[in-house]
């Protein structure tokens, strides 16, 4: 894994779609799944919303789905690659850029509705690997637009989530990683994500 890039959006996709990862509780979660999107309430509308290509990270930051019970449902989100692309475009780094000053990184932050994060990818018993993974927080004018245009397909993929966690708690770690989702540089020649 040592020619993987420190900072490279990884994920599932195909012609139309990016897939995109969000843990919920299932008060969320099922109106998504019956509805094939968010449905508000008692999804908001206005709070920030973090999708993330990495599956592994994912798993991290849930626990398998097993944290808590706000995130004991791990969604699967097949996103059009115009909106993850729009995304992109109207996005800043979480925290200032090296030489920005306060009052030109509020008026930057001011003016995207996107925030991207690096944080180091997860491998299968969720240690840190050297490379980052990005997670894209949605706010403001994103929000609706991933609800109501960019997501095309929501799936539960708790059970999958578990099934994995059962395999690599009894040493099973060939079994689980041939569970993984296939996740291949994705690039955007025109819209590069921020980077550090």
């Amino acid at each position: 894994m040592n020619d993987i890039p420190q900072q490279q959006i990884r994920a599932v996709y195909d012609e139309k779609t990016i897939r995109v990862y969000q843990a919920y509780s299932r008060q969320i979660a099922d109106p998504a799944v019956a509805a094939g999107t968010f449905v508000s309430p008692p999804f908001s509308m206005t709070r920030m919303t973090w999708i993330k290509p990495s599956f592994l990270w994912m798993m991290y930051r849930a626990g398998w789905g097993f944290k808590d019970e706000g995130q004991e449902r791990i969604l699967a989100l097949d996103i059009t690659h115009e909106g993850f692309a729009w995304a992109l475009a109207h996005s800043c780094l979480s925290h200032a850029p090296t030489g920005m000053s306060k009052d030109e990184w509020n008026e930057l932050k001011a003016s995207s509705p996107v925030r991207i994060q690096w944080d180091p990818e997860r491998d299968l018993a969720l240690q840190p690997l050297p490379h980052r993974a990005i997670q894209i927080g949605l706010s403001g004018e994103a929000v609706p637009l991933y609800v109501n245009q960019w997501i095309q397909k929501v799936t539960d993929i708790t059970s999958l989530a578990h099934e994995m966690k059962g395999l690599i708690d009894h040493g099973q770690f060939e079994e689980a990683k041939a569970r993984l989702p296939f996740e291949l540089p994705y690039d955007l020649p025109q819209n590069q994500p921020v980077s550090e």
